[in-house]
């Protein structure tokens, strides 16, 4: 994940590799300690260090204390043990002395362990070889997750969690950190093979009767897991327990920079990190390529988690984001606007509405300022687009969605990046921004934090500039979605509400809706309902009923029952009571939605829901019963004037 420079136990993992290549391509023990003789010196760059005849020591002793620990495709895959020679016979360092009065004095030859020669050997091993020191039960098993990884790259995973289940079919109390891997793989193969069952219950297994090491394992686990889904309070109280089994682990400090960063809680990521940094460093025995992560986090916690996962990163999302991070030094440019005499007649292309036109809200209600019109960009920048839309390859989404129609496979081909790299201006086109967009969501990594920070933010920004910059100018006051060239714009503006509203800055994203309404006052895609309920959760109760005011007799529950709350709340209780009539004349089930503790959740579509049906109950309680249950006497009223 970390990369550094040089250092002595790479030197050293180099040799040892090589010697293991050595041994199993020759086999002959002269010819091999005659290749130590030469060659161990020079790799560990210390033959200019040592006086005569030190180096042609060293290089014997290392190189036999390798030669017994390689084991042998020809010896049941164990090592053949040389035994040291007898005093008055020569010394195997090639001296010419005797060992007595040469090696001997300095003592027995080093012993390495076996998982140090494993866990290079196994690299190379083919599969056949591999198979054959399974089946002998020679290959340590603390290692037996590097052979399952192996299987897992080459979509094996029944054979690679075969291998590892019996690891944890006994006392795993017993199993300390080395099986963390093991762990790890383990469930990456049940992940591939879709037993996510299996996979929880062998967690929470762990978690209940693993050793201290494997228990904060697991719990890092499903932290990822629960991240992952976005259950983000569930991801704390797990990361709570990996901290409490795992105090120093690295992998916990990563795991926190990560959560806070899913948060988007950048200050207290960087704090996090300087105590990491500080608590770790103590330790002394922390690498320091990631003591330079937590380094850079303490600065920027979203880079840092761009340059921990830019090398196993898909290098077109990566050059994709080099694009992005320049655009900031383009000035936006400002469209030119073609007149509208009237925005619901105006433009072609299918309208998108939330509901049909006679259920929308009466022109008359319509708030608006300023001309009408459609977006026309300049001569160069439509023939940009023109080209963009030859070779782009996925679709537009429907409507107001995240996801594209067809994705076209956008991410399996760059034609498209090389015609942004060619074509600066087109960080100009609100066209492209949509697209590149809708590219982000589809991409598999768009669940990390921060492609969200590092790309989704700034290219929303950009194209809120480009909006901004377009209104100043022309003095346009509304740009209907029936105009279809407005409908890029009128969606980036909606996916700018997303982002803020998941990051949790709640008055950002209330301003980007408020001003996607100013510029589509008619509404067709519901927005005004999160921003009913951003009002009411901020007690702005005035703010939601004049928003109210704009979309009369409507039949989204937010805004129908959030009149009742609001005047509720403000002391109008004999204008909510017929504000409660009239939203039960057109929405007659949320009521019992809202009054019942439990209530069975109805079947949901995710294409939308009924007006006036369950679903549209079910999901008004989702949103809004924790405000309505938390306003004094407001359910008691309610459940009274209902049964008047």
């Amino acid at each position: 994940m970390m990369q550094s420079e040089t250092t002595d136990p790479q030197r050293m993992e180099q040799l040892l590799r090589d010697a293991v290549r050595q041994i199993a391509g020759d086999g002959d023990l002269d010819r091999y300690i005659a290749w130590s003789r030469a060659h161990i010196p020079t790799e560990l760059g210390v033959e200019s260090e040592l006086v005569e005849g030190e180096a042609e020591r060293l290089a014997a002793m290392l190189g036999v204390a390798i030669w017994n620990a390689t084991p042998r495709a020809d010896n049941d895959w164990r090592p053949l043990t040389l035994a040291p020679p007898g005093d008055d016979e020569p010394c195997f360092c090639g001296s010419g002395l005797n060992y007595r009065d040469c090696c001997e004095p300095l003592g027995p030859l080093p012993e390495l362990p076996p998982e140090l020669i494993w866990d290079l050997l196994i690299d190379d091993l083919p599969e056949e070889a591999m198979q054959e020191a399974l089946r002998r039960r020679a290959v340590p098993d603390t290692l037996l997750a590097k052979v399952a990884e192996r299987w897992l790259e080459h979509e094996r995973p029944g054979r690679a969690a075969a291998l590892l289940e019996p690891l944890f079919r006994g006392d795993i109390g017993s199993l300390d950190s080395r099986y963390e891997p093991a762990l790890d793989v383990l469930c990456d193969a049940l992940d591939a093979l879709d037993h996510w069952k299996k996979k929880q219950a062998f967690l929470l297994r762990v978690t209940d009767e693993g050793s201290r090491e494997l228990k904060a394992a697991a719990w890092q686990r499903f932290t990822m897991m629960f991240m992952d889904e976005g259950e983000l309070d569930y991801a704390d109280e797990a990361f709570e327990q990996a901290l409490r089994h795992g105090p120093d682990n690295p992998s916990t400090a990563l795991l926190e920079i990560t959560l806070l960063a899913a948060r988007h809680d950048d200050v207290r990521a960087r704090s996090r990190a300087q105590f990491w940094r500080h608590r770790l460093r103590r330790n002394g025995d922390t690498d320091a390529g990631f003591l330079g992560f937590l380094e850079q986090a303490m600065v920027d916690p979203q880079e840092a988690l761009v340059s921990s996962h830019s090398a196993a990163m898909d290098p077109l999302l990566l050059e994709l984001r080099h694009w992005i991070s320049a655009l900031s030094a383009l000035p936006p440019l400002a469209y030119q606007i073609e007149s509208l005499d009237d925005p619901l007649e105006a433009g072609a292309g299918l309208q998108l509405s939330l509901f049909p036109d006679e259920q929308l809200p009466s022109d008359h209600a319509v708030a608006s300022s300023g001309a009408c019109g459609a977006l026309l960009p300049s001569t160069s920048l439509r023939a940009i687009e023109r080209e963009w839309r030859r070779i782009f390859p996925a679709s537009k989404p429907y409507s107001t969605q995240l996801s594209a129609l067809d994705d076209g496979a956008v991410w399996e081909a760059d034609v498209w990046m090389r015609l942004l790299s060619a074509q600066p201006e087109a960080a100009n086109s609100l066209d492209v921004l949509d697209d590149l967009a809708t590219a982000l969501y589809e991409h598999p990594e768009s669940s990390l934090p921060w492609v969200s920070h590092t790309l989704l933010g700034p290219l929303y920004k950009r194209a809120l500039a480009i909006i901004d910059a377009t209104v100043a100018e022309t003095g346009v006051g509304c740009l209907p979605w029936r105009a279809e060239r407005n409908r890029p714009a009128l969606r980036l503006l909606f996916r700018a509400y997303l982002h803020e509203a998941e990051a949790g800055r709640e008055e950002a994203a209330a301003a980007a809706v408020e001003r996607l309404l100013a510029l589509n006052p008619q509404d067709n895609h519901g927005a005004r309902a999160e921003l009913m309920n951003h009002y009411l959760r901020a007690r702005s109760d005035q703010q939601a009923l004049e928003l109210v005011r704009r979309f009369p007799n409507d039949l989204l529950a937010d805004l129908a029952y959030g009149e009742v709350l609001a005047l509720y709340r403000l002391g109008h209780q004999e204008h909510a009571a017929r504000a409660l009539n009239s939203a039960v004349d057109r929405l007659p089930r949320i009521p019992r939605f809202l009054l019942r503790k439990r209530i069975k959740r109805p079947v949901l579509d995710d294409a939308g829901f009924t007006p006036g049906g369950e679903d549209q109950a079910w999901l008004y309680r989702e949103a809004m019963r924790d405000v309505w249950e938390a306003e004094p006497g407001l359910l008691s009223w309610m459940k009274k004037r209902l049964t008047a």
